[in-house]
């Protein structure tokens, strides 16, 4: 059946809600209560705290459709395959149904004439072979045979291939079955081979049934829960028969607009690198902005500034000069606002963010070219091999968002090399100190329910009350990062503060933990919790019920994280530092000591 990407999504969410799931709105892209990951990469990731036991205010069978971000492969987006912002359909039983629901309901999704159609000459699957810690997975192996898969069709892989977790050392884990379909024009092998990259994987369903102990050993998890992922671009390129998803509509609009832009009167038969490129990095960044993120130096915000950054050199590249990331950011939203509402909300800021973001990179561009011609003078004329060291290269697009690919264009005009292996090595080194000090920064997760973390995220709650009473009601929370040993808080204020005003933010948070309140967890509905003066950012953004945290008359938050049971345990709060995090938001640092 070939669908478009708003067919899939809309019949995939009206299954399962006829299945007796609730259907929960998509999470931030921006991870509310987990300190690991600069966004949130996968559908399964804001739902740790319930796969752990947690209750979920909408009970225990739920589907979604999650907007996630990778960037660990940026640099590999521009070929047909590799996307920086995908939406990922999911649907869950929190200690409800198991793998005979589960294989069941995917079966008759994919196969069924109301929904995709697919039928079983061109459908495969994978399961579990077993190994010394775990059996093989005789039931999910029986379950599809049940179902008229013949035995050749099922491929039984080793954990490397079919198995999820645990998150960390320890914790929930268990294997998964993947669903293939077959993309040749010949009809498929009998016999199933994963390794011909001709069947495509489009579904699979983690089955957590064990749970890792420190000694390397599984046990019998409490709590069963299954865990599904289906990727909406990629399935919706296999339905339609293309190759790419960039060939499919959804990116159609995006296209024609870059088209318009650039004045070609035709399609061009076959889309570029650069315009895969501008298409990706352009839809990810008006949902980051959307989010709440502004372009910046540090983590999200820097990733912000890389994404439209390098989507306005390769526009250069497709000829385009002027300014133009706002026009396609208003595509996109215009493709995808009706969905995702906080699109529409936010858009006035997002193309507001897009135009400035241009200017800046205007400017930034014309520091760089004057601190190019400042390099290549120092280097006297009677020297034969002209060459611009990789440092420098380096430095250029470190200090001034220089690329590297227009100092090689430069340095060739004027008749100069550059040294790229020695570029790439001061990149490497650059990229191995960042992703050690994440290591440093990203520690604990939602997995983490210790009492320390649970104090500090209560003192989250605390401290924006008392940033709202010192600086004004337009603070709003952009982020938070919270450890077992400190707090981050990023909030939106345009002015440095003053010391006078980090004194008054102390003493109101110390007050109120000296009074002792007790913290109440209270579950409300979304108006109910507007119309009590619930700290949230409403509109689109929470399913139907919420948790909602009141400490005494100082704050009354909606929030999903772990919390103390009384002000009073907290400790002492301070704050370490204040400074900027990215334009029109400010961050705090503060720990809570004994």
């Amino acid at each position: 059946m070939k669908m478009t990407g708003s067919e899939l999504r809309r019949k995939y969410i009206e299954f399962f809600v006829g299945k007796g799931h609730k259907e929960i709105k998509s999470s931030p892209l921006i991870p509310e209560n987990d300190p690991t990951c600069l966004f949130t990469t996968a559908g399964m990731h804001p739902l740790v705290p319930y796969l752990q036991g947690q209750a979920h205010p909408q009970g225990r069978r739920l589907v979604d459709v999650q907007k996630c971000v990778r960037t660990g492969d940026i640099d590999e987006v521009g070929d047909p395959v590799h996307l920086t912002f995908f939406e990922m359909l999911g649907n869950w039983s929190l200690g409800d149904y198991f793998k005979q629901d589960a294989i069941r309901y995917s079966f008759e999704f994919l196969t069924s004439p109301d929904y995709l159609n697919i039928p079983l000459s061109r459908f495969a699957v994978t399961v579990f072979a077993g190994d010394g810690d775990c059996p093989f997975d005789e039931e999910a192996y029986s379950l599809w045979r049940s179902l008229g898969v013949a035995a050749a069709r099922i491929a039984k892989r080793p954990k490397a291939d079919n198995w999820w977790g645990p998150a960390g050392q320890t914790g929930p884990c268990g294997p998964d079955t993947e669903m293939f379909y077959w993309t040749g024009e010949t009809p498929a092998p009998e016999v199933f081979e994963p390794e011909n990259k001709l069947w495509v994987e489009i579904w699979n369903d983690v089955f957590m049934q064990y749970d890792k102990q420190p000694d390397g050993t599984f046990k019998p998890l409490a709590q069963r829960n299954v865990d599904t992922g289906m990727g909406l671009e990629r399935v919706t390129a296999v339905l339609q028969g293309k190759a790419s998803c960039y060939q499919t509509e959804i990116f159609a609009p995006l296209f024609a607009k870059l088209d318009e832009i650039r004045g070609l009167s035709a399609a061009p038969a076959v889309r570029t690198s650069s315009e895969r490129i501008v298409a990706d990095h352009l839809r990810a960044a008006t949902f980051i902005i959307g989010d709440g993120i502004t372009p910046g130096n540090v983590d999200q915000g820097y990733v912000l500034r890389r994404l439209i950054r390098r989507a306005i050199r390769e526009g250069r590249k497709l000829g385009i000069e002027g300014d133009f990331t706002s026009a396609v950011g208003a595509v996109v939203i215009d493709e995808f606002g009706d969905f995702y509402q906080e699109l529409r909300q936010n858009r006035e800021k997002i193309l507001e963010e897009f135009d400035l973001e241009e200017k800046l990179f205007a400017q930034a561009l014309e520091r760089g070219t004057r601190e190019f011609e400042k390099l290549i003078a120092r280097v006297p004329e009677f020297v034969a091999k002209k060459v611009i060291s990789g440092k420098n290269a380096f430095y250029l697009y470190e200090t001034f968002g220089f690329p590297f690919e227009l100092t090689v264009e430069m340095a060739r005009e004027h008749g100069f090399e550059v040294d790229k292996a020695g570029y790439d090595a001061a990149y490497e080194k650059h990229q191995a100190l960042s992703r050690a000090g994440a290591e440093q920064r990203f520690k604990g997760g939602l997995a983490d329910h210790s009492d320390e973390t649970a104090k500090l995220h209560s003192a989250t709650h605390l401290l924006q009350a008392a940033l709202r009473r010192v600086l004004g009601t337009h603070v709003e929370q952009r982020g938070s990062n919270i450890t077992a040993e400190r707090l981050r808080f990023d909030f939106s204020h345009p002015d440095k503060m003053s010391p006078e005003q980090i004194q008054e933010v102390e003493d109101i948070v110390n007050q109120a933990i000296e009074r002792k309140l007790p913290i109440i967890c209270e579950e409300m509905s979304v108006e109910d919790a507007r119309q009590s003066g619930a700290m949230g950012l409403f509109g689109d953004r929470y399913s139907d019920r919420v948790k909602v945290y009141t400490m005494g008359d100082v704050s009354k938050e909606i929030c999903g994280g772990p919390h103390a049971s009384n002000t009073g345990d907290l400790g002492h709060f301070k704050i370490l530092k204040e400074e900027s995090s990215s334009r029109g938001v400010r961050r705090i640092k503060a720990v809570l000591e004994k």
